[in-house]
């Protein structure tokens, strides 16, 4: 059975990195609207038997319900490595012999984009990996089995993971991926998704109506305005 595991902190306290420049309401926010989009994004995927989702958020639990995906419920959240090593051990239990990792901030995603990851052929042990846009954190990540090796989400994860791949013994598929790879942990990441076209998303009509677009526009052409008369 191939799954998919989505991990929802609880978005009260999300994006903290982005504390600088948004607010707290914003960041939550923006949060919403991220998860919104992954969530339909989710919703159409063909390829997956399963949806898990690993959390003790009540919206979230919530979404779930109404989605049809089984919720991994827990008792406290400690770190997005320790609920998905915990929620993956419960996944194989349950007979997941493949479990792809969808982060909640990938506005972009399309259900093409996590279907094609399903269906790499990457036979026993084997880890599928996209990298985040800098190549150097983790936005995806499927394990044959899901609990192949212990996780590292956070600074420096793709290379902690791959390198627990080749001690595992694992096969080993990268795959580069631009909507999969467009994840928003800080202020470079949220002004580089203001490039893309985000027309179709609910984070961008959030970005829109939040007065945010607008905002880091202005202080990027101001910004532009004081280097060209330097």
């Amino acid at each position: 059975m191939r799954a998919l595991l989505l991990p929802i902190k609880d978005l009260r306290n999300a994006k903290q990195r982005l504390a600088a420049i948004l607010t707290a309401g914003e960041r939550r926010g923006l949060a919403q609207a991220m998860l919104a989009d992954t969530v339909r994004a989710l919703s159409a995927v063909r390829r997956a038997d399963k949806i898990f989702v690993v959390t003790n958020y009540a919206p979230a639990i919530k979404i779930a319900q109404e989605n049809g995906w089984q919720v991994l419920h827990e008792q406290q959240q400690i770190s997005e490595s320790v609920s998905v090593d915990a929620a993956s051990l419960e996944c194989e239990r349950l007979g997941v012999t493949a479990l792809l990792r969808v982060p909640l901030d990938v506005p972009l995603v399309q259900p093409t984009d996590l279907d094609a990851l399903l269906e790499i052929y990457c036979p026993p042990p084997g880890l599928v990996i996209v990298p985040s846009r800098d190549a150097t954190g983790t936005n995806a990540i499927l394990r044959t089995p899901p609990s192949l090796f212990p996780s590292h989400f956070g600074s420096g994860s793709f290379a902690k993971h791959c390198a627990e791949a080749e001690r595992a013994g694992a096969n080993i598929v990268v795959r580069r991926n631009i909507r999969l790879e467009m994840d928003v942990d800080d202020e470079a990441d949220l002004r580089a998704l203001l490039e893309h076209d985000l027309t179709e998303t609910r984070t961008g009509e959030w970005l829109v109506e939040s007065g945010v677009a607008d905002r880091l526009r202005s202080q990027r052409d101001a910004q532009v305005r004081v280097a060209t008369k330097a």
